[in-house]
Formats: C-alpha cells, structure tokens, sequence
C-alpha cells in the first residue's frame, strides 16, 4: 500500500509536456447576473477560471510519482498566477459565465465514466462501507481527493457494546464525515472533538498529526436506528502537511441552503461557494464540497470552476448526468476537469454529494493511515507515532 516516487520522477512533472509554441489567444469572459445584465469584465486565458488559478493544456499522458494518469490521459497543469473576483450588483455573486464576444456559456464538462462502489467491508465494528475509491487507485486520478467511503443505511439494533474504530493517528490530509442518519462522537489529540447527528459534518485536520476515535454515541448505541454516512479524505499540499491538527463541528443550522432555479431543489454549502453563499468549513484546499437535493423530474446545472477535479457521488435515487448516462446510489460520477458546469436531472427524488477541488501537482505517498510527499516522509510519520509526538488519547477516568 504505497507509492514510491524517485526524485527524478518529481522533477519530471515539471517537463512532462512540450510548452505549446505560442500561447494562446486570450478570451474575454463575463459573469451574468440575473435579468441579463452583466458584471465587470474578466480577462482570462483558455481553461482559466477566476476561482482556480490554474488552466488545462494537451499534451502528453500526464504521469504523477510513475503513475500514468488513466482518468485524465491527456492533460497537465500549468500555473497561473492571474486570479480575479467579479460580482453583480445588489446580488451575492454571480449566476454564471458566458464569453462576452458570443454570448455562449462555457463548456459543459464531459462525463468520463460512472464508477461502481466496491462491495460492503466493516471499519471497525461501527461502520459498515462501500468503498469508492482510495489513494491507491483513483485518489491517484482524482487530487486533491484520496479516498472516499460510503455507508450506506444499514440498520443496527439496540446494544450495550461500544461500536465504532478506536485511537488510530492520520497525517498529512483531512477527513471529513458527512451523517446523513444516525449519530456519532469524535475525540481526538488536539482537543477537538463532539457529537454529530443527521445534517451534520466533522471536519479533521489532521496536518502534523493527530490520533482520534470515532465510534457511535451512547444514545444511538443504546436505542439503535439506521447509519448513513460519507467519509472523505481531502490531500494538503505540501507546506499545508505541518499544519497544526484542529476539528471543526459544523451544524446542520451553521450549513448555507440555496434554492436552485424553477424549485428544482436546494444545495448545502459545505466549503466553497454556491450561489454567492459561502460554505461552513475552514478548508486549507481550495474545494467545493456540496449536498444537493433535486425533486422528482427536475434538473439542475450546477457551475464549477473550470481546470478543476469534479466528481458526484449518487447518496440517494437516481438521476441522469449530462442528459447521456444514468446513475443510482453509490454511483461516482467522474468528470473531465475542461468546463465549467455538469447537468443532473433526478428521474427519483435524489441527493447527491458534489466533490470539486483544485489538483495539487506534487507527488503523492500514502501507506495506512498516512499520506505525505515521499517515502522517507512516511516512515518520519510511523516513528512520531510510535514515540508519541502526536499525542494521546485519555479515557474519561484517567486524568489529562
């Protein structure tokens, strides 16, 4: 379960792909405000979004610490350092936008594939999940993501015993934990720690690293009822991996709704930004993390910034992607990062969970519990643990 990557393969990411000849030519875009008027100009290049800082260019098969990238066979990164921030009079921010000499949207981003959830595993003896994907396969593909697992709702009955994983450490990324229904509890070595229930999120810095335990609360435990959950696992860039660990409960009446257009449904601005409203978490990655409901037979287009990985994960029902493939629970939907909105239509009533972040060119190694730059950045993880530098956990009848 790792990654190796040579340091003659981390500074061939920078040479992977022929520099075009001649770069090309810039387009003036323009965000649409309601009733058709216009925001101020915006100059950018091909592929460059205001929110990015960062644009797409053919070339090779792009290769990250060896790995040639399947998902996305024929583009690399390239910085930028121009970013620019419009938005429309008397308004939260703009609607979307279009290239002011034509008038036309940007590109609809092009559905790769839907993939397929694994079959069911336990974590521990509380969570019975679905593995999506890891940093081992597509968390490879899918930066600044590394792993997702699902739970689907699975009814547990009344008990005594603790059910959940115990004191295990993480550095190098976040996590985050979506309930959908049920209820847990966290602690962990820098302090954090509490309880979430249905519309809630916990959202773990790991950083320089933590150890913490998730496990069901008392009361779920003692009554029973049905868990559903998500978590993700989020990559920090490498300056962002010494951070100091932290833990952020965010309630479901802290998380901003917007009402999507024609009463098609409502998205929940977890981090990011939908709709001119800002999300609830503090995220160290630029991410758009959203829950979207969409009514039976509505469709919603939803904007994302253009350069940018973006992916959906079916939670509930099904629903049509980009008017061409169909998906149901526990489908991924995977997009291509040139575009700027993907188009859903529910044929059920469904909920959908939208993941869209900022690539993070840098080489990769993760083992267990840890993911960080290099090899010899794993094996520093494994020695801080074992001689505590990531703290400890205390039970409630020992003193701290």
């Amino acid at each position: 379960l790792e990654v190796a990557v040579s340091v003659v393969e981390r500074l061939a990411l920078r040479a992977v792909v022929p520099r075009p000849a001649a770069r090309p030519s810039h387009r003036t875009f323009r965000p649409l405000c309601a009733g058709g008027v216009f925001a101020a100009r915006t100059l950018l290049p091909p592929g460059l979004t205001a929110t990015s800082g960062r644009t797409q260019l053919a070339g090779e098969p792009f290769r990250h610490g060896g790995h040639a990238n399947e998902v996305f066979p024929i583009v690399r990164l390239s910085s930028y350092r121009g970013r620019v921030k419009e938005s429309c009079p008397n308004e939260p921010g703009p609607i979307r936008l279009v290239e002011a000499a034509t008038g036309k949207l940007g590109a609809m981003k092009q559905l790769l594939r839907i993939h397929k959830s694994s079959g069911m595993h336990w974590v521990g003896n509380g969570f019975p999940v679905h593995s999506v994907f890891d940093y081992n396969g597509l968390g490879r593909e899918l930066s600044p993501f590394l792993l997702l697992d699902y739970a689907a709702p699975y009814s547990f009955p009344p008990g005594s015993e603790k059910r959940g994983v115990g004191a295990h450490p993480h550095k190098g990324f976040e996590t985050v934990t979506v309930a959908y229904q049920g209820e847990l509890e966290h602690r962990d070595s820098s302090g954090g720690g509490g309880k979430i229930g249905a519309g809630d999120v916990q959202w773990m810095t790991a950083g320089n690293g933590i150890v913490h335990e998730e496990f069901h609360s008392p009361d779920f435990t003692r009554h029973g009822g049905t868990l559903q959950m998500v978590q993700l696992w989020v990559n920090l860039r490498a300056k962002d991996k010494r951070a100091q660990p932290g833990y952020q409960t965010l309630r479901q009446a802290q998380i901003p709704i917007v009402l999507l257009p024609q009463e098609a449904g409502t998205v929940r601005v977890i981090a990011g930004a939908f709709g001119g409203r800002s999300g609830a978490a503090k995220t160290f990655t630029p991410i758009n993390l959203w829950d979207v409901d969409l009514h039976a037979g509505q469709a919603a287009e939803l904007p994302v910034p253009d350069g940018h990985t973006t992916t959906l994960l079916v939670i509930n029902g099904e629903v049509t992607v980009n008017r061409q493939t169909d998906a149901r629970e526990g489908d991924l939907a995977i997009f291509a990062r040139a575009g700027d909105r993907v188009l859903v239509k529910a044929t059920t009533a469904g909920k959908l969970l939208v993941m869209d972040g900022e690539p993070i060119a840098e080489p990769m190694v993760g083992q267990g519990p840890f993911v960080m730059n290099t090899r010899s950045e794993i094996q520093q993880a494994f020695v801080d643990y074992q001689l505590g530098r990531m703290g400890e956990l205390w039970s409630a009848a020992e003193p701290v």
